[in-house]
């Protein structure tokens, strides 16, 4: 009897199990899982943790780029060509670039080597609104230029550091456009100070600042920012004998910046302070054994002029007389033409100068009023 109840109650639950699969394949509705089953399938699923940022250096170096990356913006530049057969002329890509929003009047400020014989160019903006931009100055000696965009809409410029007192060692952030990969973010340190690299007029540019912060091509003209998010440099060269990143990158100090683009806003280049005198230049000193600046003439109404510097010039006989060779201003010593050059950047115009000059192997001091050069 008993074996008799325990079979229909079996059977009972054997029919109901059925029932439901049948009633499952009708309905559409998956069967009714197995617990044991349901828990094995648990136990085997990993959990996964919560996304969350636990150093404070990573949340200020987030805060830096998201406050930077709109005032960074991306530069492309075309040129044109002439077809040798049909003679037309058509547009072609020439580079791109990075740059930034230098004030709220649309100038964005780039290296001269971005734009360099550029037919055109245009402006991206970090919002991707794209915009014609017209080139307003440029300084090749310093690898400096500045464009400027029509943009309706507030433009958010870069806070301005200064690298006068830069140390070794300090955290620096590079924004820019690498291989056309917009609003990149590369960090690291400044690796030296007082470097010196050749700018696109062959003019040494001095005090510029080395980073070990990746800067590749496309970089070029992207800014340079201190740990505040402020702007300490622009990002120029890379020295890689691959012309890839090789972990030395170098950026055109602030302070040169910021007393350049006023100048190519204003002017569409830069104004100069000037001894106003012409050079001999430098192949022919170096052959004479010479060391100093040599004149070769003297600029007419010039501070040069009135304090009396004396030009290159042939006497009576037809010999050349040499002319006076500065060899310091202002206690800075002068070896070469380009020394003269850099050394008279520190002043403005109007200001006073000490001149030490050689003439006829003695040594005189000349008060000089510096002049424009332009």
């Amino acid at each position: 009897m008993t074996n008799k109840i325990t079979i229909g109650i079996s059977g009972l639950l054997c029919g109901l199990l059925l029932a439901s699969l049948f009633q499952c394949r009708q309905t559409g509705h998956p069967p009714i899982p197995v617990t044991l089953a349901a828990q094995e399938r648990n136990e085997s699923r990993r959990e996964v943790a919560p996304v969350s940022i636990v150093s404070t250096s990573e949340e200020a170096t987030i805060h830096l780029f998201e406050t930077a990356a709109p005032s960074v913006v991306y530069i492309t530049t075309t040129a044109v060509q002439q077809d040798y057969w049909s003679r037309n002329v058509y547009e072609i890509p020439a580079g791109t670039g990075s740059g930034f929003i230098w004030d709220n009047d649309g100038h964005i400020v780039t290296n001269y080597h971005v734009v360099q014989n550029a037919y055109k160019a245009k402006v991206t903006l970090s919002n991707q609104e794209t915009y014609d931009a017209e080139i307003i100055g440029s300084e090749p000696a310093k690898d400096l230029a500045v464009l400027r965009i029509k943009n309706k809409d507030p433009l958010t410029p870069l806070p301005l550091g200064s690298s006068h007192d830069l140390k070794v060692g300090q955290s620096v952030f590079a924004i820019g456009n690498p291989f056309g990969l917009d609003q990149t973010l590369t960090t690291g340190i400044i690796s030296a100070l007082g470097r010196e690299i050749e700018s696109v007029a062959k003019v040494p540019i001095r005090d510029v600042i080395q980073t070990d912060a990746a800067i590749n091509p496309g970089n070029s003209g992207g800014p340079l920012l201190d740990i505040s998010g402020r702007l300490i440099g622009v990002n120029t060269a890379i020295y890689s004998p691959s012309g890839a990143y090789a972990g030395i990158g170098f950026s055109v100090p602030v302070d040169v910046v910021n007393w350049v683009v006023p100048d190519l806003i204003k002017y569409g280049k830069l104004q100069r302070p000037v001894l106003g005198v012409e050079l001999v230049q430098q192949q022919f000193v170096d052959r004479m054994g010479l060391e100093g600046a040599l004149v070769m003439d003297v600029t007419r109404g010039s501070g040069a002029e009135r304090a009396g510097i004396r030009p290159t010039k042939r006497d009576a006989n037809g010999e050349i007389v040499l002319g006076d060779l500065i060899v310091e201003v202002n206690d800075a010593r002068i070896k070469s033409n380009n020394d003269l050059l850099l050394a008279l950047e520190k002043y403005k115009i109007g200001d006073q100068v000490k001149v030490k000059v050689k003439r006829n192997n003695q040594s005189n001091l000349i008060t000089v009023t510096l002049g424009s050069s332009h």
